[in-house]
């Protein structure tokens, strides 16, 4: 897209302290320099702020009220980027929402946290259209792309977003004043009753997340980041923030197949790319033919196989690789140094740039070397809390103990509920999660370190560990797998040469497709226990 010609001052502040303040710094100080590239079409600083800009003007002629929500039901897209800086600029709320749901599922978020714009295109408001009865708060659709044959939409104001970009004469009411502790965003999670959960992240959140993330990657003005995971998630959207925190390019994907990645790095001469473990199990079988200026690749989401991080480094030789940890509550809270991955593979690393990480016994009182303990954030990364939901913001935010013994008001924490160890140098060490992990004869198991033996075997390419009710031991080890011809006898073997007894799986079962995914890419441990349990 083309500069725009009636290009407005920028707003840009002495400090960036607001979400969209990256954009409108980098608009003043390099308007030519590309922000986003799709479909192989670039969009410099300059228009992208334009576009924030008129999206706000637009946002606040369509009603929307200070620290209200607008939500996108998009694939990546300039547009999608816009309408939700463009929020932030207004004083309002953006709430991606991953494209991949369905209609009931689209819904609930939008009634759940008060929807009042739906910024979406022709073709899913089609889908859409007979769930939205159901958001009583929703007032405003804007459509991206052709007007035509859209469905009845009673009680609703629905606007082109073509029309709704052009410039407004007047110009519509300022900005609604805002400040860095206010909402900037509300992130939806899988949720432990089978809803999900609306995180609730302020722009100083956001800004010192970003920040963080792109000192210890380096990230810079010349770096092209690819954008392949969902913005609905807190790890994809960081792909946005920090590429716009360095003056960098977001370079938007939208993926049928693994091979697009591959070649997409190739022809965006990209320098920095994000993956969650399934992606990168499925990423590391493949040939890497012209990725030379790829300068860094990260993990984050789960715990990423060994092999798989020797199979990477063999393909990528001179990429460096950034092992991450993170959750919504507190957006990222450690990683690995790439200097450290030869001496330390299994280690989650330290915690980034301003941001303190604790290890505490359920007493709150810090753990000592090697004693596994309750992984606890603490910073300015911790969030708002959940949306509408007082008893599990309750639950996982709490106050730590004060340790300078005059203060007195106290200060939040997120509490992760994964179990980890710190040794002597403080290295961390991810141990499993309490809502995975598998209590078996008294033992308590962490899945990974089964998957971990089975991946290692090479007869797999997917691995799920999952606890299965037992009327004597409390639960047994079920191991859900696919791949190409499994030998399930030899996996077997593998295992019990590997394992002790008790972690050894008494079930194992082959599946021919690959194993379901939630929203975020991630496998979906709660569907496969449950079609475990239905198949019995």
């Amino acid at each position: 897209m083309p500069i725009m010609e009636d290009r407005a001052p920028f707003p840009v502040p002495a400090m960036t302290q607001l979400i969209h303040d990256f954009i409108f710094r980098s608009a003043q100080a390099m308007p030519e320099r590309q922000a986003l590239s799709y479909q192989g079409v670039g969009l410099n600083y300059a228009a992208l702020a334009q576009m924030v800009l008129r999206a706000a003007d637009a946002w606040l002629r369509h009603g929307l009220g200070r620290g209200e929500r607008l939500a996108v039901f998009l694939e990546k897209r300039e547009e999608a980027v816009a309408a939700m800086f463009g929020a932030a600029a207004a004083g309002a709320v953006f709430v991606p929402v991953n494209p991949v749901l369905k209609p009931e599922q689209v819904a609930y978020i939008l009634a759940d946290c008060n929807v009042r714009i739906l910024v979406t295109s022709r073709e899913r408001l089609q889908q859409l259209a007979g769930a939205l009865g159901q958001c009583p708060d929703l007032r405003t659709v804007v459509v991206i792309g052709a007007m035509q044959e859209l469905p009845p939409l009673p009680g609703l104001e629905v606007h082109s977003w073509r029309e709704s970009m052009l410039p407004a004469e007047p110009q519509a009411q300022a900005p609604h004043r805002c400040i860095d502790s206010d909402m900037a965003a509300i992130l939806y999670t899988s949720g432990s009753t089978g809803k999900p959960k609306g995180v609730v992240v302020s722009h100083r959140n956001l800004v010192a997340g970003a920040e963080s993330v792109a000192s210890y990657l380096k990230n810079n003005e010349e770096d092209r980041i690819l954008c392949v995971l969902p913005l609905s998630f807190d790890y994809g959207l960081s792909q946005l923030t920090t590429a716009f925190a360095s003056g960098a390019c977001a370079v938007l994907l939208n993926h049928l197949l693994v091979r697009d990645i591959v070649d997409a790095v190739d022809r965006e001469r990209i320098t920095g790319l994000a993956g969650v473990p399934p992606l990168w199990i499925q990423l590391a079988g493949l040939h890497w033919h012209h990725a030379r200026r790829l300068r860094y690749i990260t993990n984050s989401g789960g715990v990423m196989p060994p092999h798989v991080v020797k199979t990477l480094r063999r393909s990528l030789p001179y990429v460096e690789i950034f092992l991450m940890y993170g959750l919504t509550e507190a957006f990222r809270s450690t990683y690995l140094a790439p200097e450290q991955l030869e001496l330390r593979p299994e280690s989650m690393g330290k915690a980034i740039p301003n941001a303190e990480i604790l290890v505490l016994r359920a007493d709150g009182t810090p753990c000592g070397p090697n004693e596994p303990g309750e992984l606890v954030h603490r910073g300015a990364l911790v969030t708002l809390g959940y949306w509408n939901d007082a008893a599990r913001t309750t639950e996982r935010f709490r106050p730590l103990p004060d340790r300078s013994g005059g203060l007195t008001l106290p200060e939040l924490a997120v509490w992760s509920g994964d179990t980890v160890r710190a040794d002597e140098e403080g290295y961390l060490y991810f141990i499993g999660r309490s809502d995975d992990m598998i209590k078996t004869s008294g033992y308590r198991v962490s899945p990974a370190e089964v998957e971990e033996v089975v991946y290692a075997t090479g007869l797999v390419s997917e691995a799920a560990a999952l606890g299965v009710p037992h009327p004597a031991l409390g639960h047994v080890i079920a191991l859900v797998v696919h791949g190409g011809e499994i030998d399930a006898g030899a996996l077997l073997a593998a295992c019990k040469r590997a394992l002790p007894a008790y972690m050894v799986p008494t079930q194992i079962v082959v599946r021919g497709e690959p194993l379901p995914r939630n929203p975020n890419g991630k496998i979906d441990r709660r569907l496969l226990a449950h079609l475990l349990e239905t198949s019995v």
